[in-house]
């Protein structure tokens, strides 16, 4: 496997997953100081599309898969018979059984899952509430069994995300996630969720980023806090 390093000055993160790099997967978020990687800005698309074909030197792989995210719970599955940019639509999940294909979700609050097994096979998945009421990540984890990899040999990442401490949702969203109806507005840990939902399927091996984009709004886009940018969350097992 290459574990050749990328320039220092192309696309920069703002978190790394290390727990993934022994593995030969370079996983990461970006964060504000890159720019954002979203087109609903007032910011010229040659910028941005400029950041994404940064990106795509700095990986230096044949296959980077990315979609219109819906807030939804389906995943794309992406074989290595192509070559190029690949967005899909109506997807927030992408999982590759095999090793080189970058895989892309954009984040601004929503939690971005990383999921890798050993052997190389990969996931990434964007879960905000909806994804996470719909359980995304355990649909993930699911799949990954039905490829023959055990829930015990997964290693799951929760990177950048508002916190439980800054995310209130209404009662009815509350209840969709929790199962339980607290009559008022509270605040949820999405992350902590996520976790608790991978755990159930048997994954040991579960982290979370300390960081928070609402109150880490100086290194991450936040929703909440009015910001239209996006980050990345990116995933790559190393051929």
């Amino acid at each position: 496997m290459s574990h050749a390093p990328a320039p220092a000055d192309m696309v920069p993160e703002a978190e790394v997953v290390d727990a993934f790099e022994e593995l030969g997967i370079i996983a990461f978020t970006t964060g504000r100081a890159t720019g954002s990687f979203g087109l609903h800005t007032d910011e010229p698309v040659r910028d941005v599309m400029a950041r994404w074909n940064a990106l795509r030197t700095r990986l230096a792989c044949a296959r980077l898969a990315t979609a219109a995210q819906v807030h939804g719970d389906a995943i794309l599955e992406h074989a290595a018979a192509w070559e190029g940019w690949l967005r899909g639509e109506g997807a927030d999940g992408h999982l590759s059984p095999a090793r080189g294909t970058a895989m892309a979700v954009t984040v601004a609050d929503c939690v971005p899952v990383f999921i890798a097994h050993p052997s190389g096979a990969t996931a990434i998945l964007h879960s905000g509430w909806r994804g996470t009421a719909a359980r995304i990540t355990e649909r993930a984890i699911r799949r990954f069994h039905a490829l023959g990899l055990a829930a015990a040999e997964l290693r799951v990442h929760c990177g950048p995300a508002i916190c439980g401490r800054c995310y209130e949702v209404s009662a009815d969203v509350a209840r969709q996630l929790t199962g339980r109806d607290p009559g008022r507005a509270v605040t949820v840990d999405l992350r902590e969720l996520i976790a608790r939902h991978a755990r159930k399927l048997g994954v040991t091996s579960v982290t979370s980023s300390p960081y928070c984009t609402r109150c880490d709004n100086d290194r991450f886009f936040s929703h909440r806090a009015g910001d239209l940018g996006r980050q990345l969350g990116v995933i790559l097992a190393r051929v």
